[in-house]
């Protein structure tokens, strides 16, 4: 049985090839077509695909070569005696003729095996095979969309007449980037194209009759002449700036088109802080290294080395001096996005205690013969001063207790509504007792937070000097509902009046409070030095805070806690906002002024001097030019203006979106006067580049009689 599986197997295979490579062709000539008309990405999806249904259609076909099928293939040959059937039959279950005839076919198929491959089709084959190269060929070599047919040499073309106007037969553009963009020659056949600036550019144009005159005209009236060069007309240009262009000849072409070229300036190179995460920061007491990282990108490349500049501020008030110093970098990583990085020693800089030490850096690309330059932004290591470095533990405990004033108004608002809750459950002079120690609280806290606002202390009750008796609201307010049941007594006994003597004497100081430790060593009540902490917005933000309070205050001392509620709700949300604002850190350097021109001196001339007495230039009305050529595109029967329109998009090119866009539909419009679709194009292109129109002053409405009569009095009062 071994050599008939083994020519059953040759069958199957020979069955595969011979569908695949039928199919194969078709696939081919298939993505060729994709590829023409919608590029290699879709091509190479269409060559899977394809290549897929390929292999699947030959391994269905294989499939069908079944047992069925090996037996109906051994009936056909005569050494099978049509009994192919019992090849495959169980031995033990056949008769003795039946083993007997099986051994007989065994024997035989044994001695001459027989050959189950199918020919190959040679004719399906060719024909398969030359069809698909044939749609191939053809799919590659046919021009593209929009080029020009070439044109077959050997033959001078005619000279072009009126009768006989001249129409463009073949273009050539070579595009010749700058050499510093890396980018290769390129060479199209359509006139539209898409440049980086300063590149240049090399037109070679065929006519199909020879014109006595060729340039190549620009929307903004510049013209390229066309020289002769055998049979074809040439022009160099260096694209400074994106431009529309048309082919003008003499006589005229008989179908002229207008062609766009949009040029790419050369973006100037970014730089962005990888470290340190921002750009003040406070060096830690004993810093001797500060390391910097940065990466810098440009669409050609940045070059390979860097200046790190470096600004060593020394001194404090205007008694400070500065010192610049210059460290080159080298780069790392690919041209297009460079890394660079440098770890500064501070003592060989002669940064000391007190000084700021400002880095940025600045990199250039490739760009030629002038190159772009770009900076970082400053960062700014502000070392701490020894009075600073000897405060520190002054400024923790400071730190610690802050916290505590900030979370005082959540708990008095806790405290209100857990009161509220027990407001049936208490005697009425009980429940006027309890708001009013919550008032108590309120009012301390208030004074508390006004003296960040630079204000004295009234006379009355006394901050604690700890923050034991100000609970905060980390708590849940089920732990502090009847917290506040304090002695309105006690809590208004003694007066400040700043005389620290007597207060030292009433309170003892406790060991360890971070607020008798200022009291004890220092004056505490410098709101002057508190109120520059914040800035002027903050500042702001914590007076509205404190009117809130306030009016909580005087709710809650008159035993009205429900009412009390919404000042106290507000004096929170104002108080999470300063929490969440932010100094902000300026870095010392000295000033840049211009340099004098010695020159000018003494002469009286003030050319480029602005007066002291300018005011505010009015922002300019649309031109009434533009306006009436908008309104003429209106009318069908109106020629509309279009040199005056080319004239003011001349002067006012750069503050428009797309400038050419605008200039195209002026050209279009040009080439056919009569044609309705393109008034409606630069009718509706005009109208974006129109300025609006300035709000003008209106008259005040004549007021009512009984207004009148008001007036009236008001001048009689007069």
């Amino acid at each position: 049985m071994n050599h008939v599986r083994h020519a059953w197997q040759r069958a199957r295979r020979r069955q595969w090839w011979t569908t695949a490579a039928l199919l194969l062709p078709p696939a081919l000539a298939i993505t060729a077509i994709t590829a023409r008309v919608a590029g290699i990405s879709v091509a190479s999806v269409a060559l899977l695909a394809t290549l897929l249904v390929a292999a699947g259609t030959a391994t269905w076909r294989t499939r069908r070569l079944d047992r069925h099928w090996l037996v109906r293939q051994l009936d056909r040959h005569a050494i099978s005696q049509d009994s192919a059937d019992l090849l495959f039959a169980d031995t033990a279950a056949l008769n003795p003729l039946q083993q007997r005839q099986q051994a007989r076919i065994t024997a035989a198929l044994q001695a001459t095996p027989p050959d189950l491959r199918t020919a190959w089709p040679t004719r399906w084959l060719a024909l398969s095979w030359g069809g698909g190269m044939l749609v191939a060929v053809l799919a590659v070599g046919w021009p593209a969309p929009g080029a020009s047919l070439p044109v077959v040499t050997g033959r001078a073309t005619s000279a072009a007449s009126v009768a006989q106007p001249p129409s463009l037969q073949s273009s050539t553009m070579k595009i010749q980037a700058p050499a510093y963009t890396g980018q290769a020659l390129r060479t199209q056949t359509t006139l539209d194209a898409k440049v980086v600036q300063g590149s240049a550019l090399d037109w070679s144009l065929r006519f199909s009759a020879q014109p006595s005159k060729a340039a190549l005209q620009l929307h903004d009236g510049t013209r390229i002449d066309l020289r002769r060069d055998g049979e074809h007309w040439v022009a160099q240009w260096k694209a400074a700036k994106p431009t529309l262009y048309r082919i003008v000849t003499e006589p005229a072409l008989a179908a002229p088109k207008l062609y766009r070229l949009d040029v790419v300036p050369d973006r100037p190179p970014s730089v962005r802080v990888i470290a340190p995460d921002r750009t003040l920061v406070l060096a830690t007491p004993g810093q001797r290294q500060w390391s910097l990282a940065f990466e810098a990108s440009d669409d050609f490349g940045v070059a390979a080395s860097a200046e790190l500049h470096l600004t060593l501020a020394q001194g404090s008030g205007e008694n400070i001096t500065f010192r610049e110093q210059r460290i080159a970098l080298g780069g790392t990583g690919p041209a297009t996005q460079r890394g660079f990085a440098r770890t500064l020693d501070l003592a060989a800089l002669g940064a000391g205690p007190g000084n700021d030490v400002i880095a940025q850096l600045q990199v250039r690309d490739n760009r030629t013969p002038t190159a772009q330059t770009a900076q970082s932004t400053s960062l700014i290591l502000r070392l701490p001063s020894e009075e600073q470095v000897l405060g520190t533990d002054m400024e923790g405990m400071v730190k610690k207790t802050l916290p505590a004033y900030f979370r005082s108004q959540r708990q008095i608002i806790i405290d209100a509504e857990a009161l509220i809750k027990l407001h049936r459950q208490l005697p009425a002079e009980e429940f006027v007792k309890r708001s009013d120690a919550i008032g108590v609280d309120q009012r301390i806290l208030r004074l508390r937070y006004g003296q960040f606002l630079g204000e004295e202390s009234e006379g009355g009750a006394k901050p604690p000097p700890t923050s034991d008796t100000l609970p905060t609201s980390d708590a849940p307010a089920a732990d502090h509902a009847d917290a506040h049941d304090h002695d309105t007594t006690g809590a208004q006994t003694g007066h400040d009046d700043h005389d620290h003597g007597a207060t030292k004497a009433d309170s003892p100081p406790v060991f360890g409070a971070a607020t008798d430790v200022l009291s004890e060593y220092g004056h505490t009540h410098d709101h002057a030095e508190a109120a520059t902490l914040l800035d002027p917005q903050t500042r702001a933000i914590l007076k509205a805070a404190l009117d809130q309070m306030w009016s909580s205050e005087g709710e809650l001392r008159q035993g009205r806690p429900e009412r009390a509620l919404p000042f106290a709700n507000k004096a929170l949300a104002f108080i999470k906002q300063v929490q969440q604002a932010e100094r902000i850190y300026l870095a010392r350097v000295g000033p840049e002024l211009p340099p004098i021109d010695e020159s000018r001196r003494m002469s009286g001339d003030r050319t480029g001097l602005d007066s002291r007495t300018s005011t505010i230039t009015p922002v300019d009305a649309p031109d009434p030019a533009i306006v009436a050529v908008w309104q003429q595109l209106a009318d069908a029967n109106t020629t509309p203006d279009l040199d005056a329109l080319g004239q003011w998009l001349g002067r006012h090119q750069s503050r428009l979106s797309d400038p050419l866009s605008l200039a195209a539909a002026v050209e279009e419009l040009r080439l056919a006067p009569d044609c309705a679709t393109c008034r409606n194009t630069l009718r509706a292109q005009l109208w974006r580049a129109l300025l609006r129109p300035l709000p003008q002053l209106e008259r005040r409405s004549a007021p009512d009689p009984m207004a009148q009569r008001y007036l009236d009095a008001l001048e009689g009062t007069r």
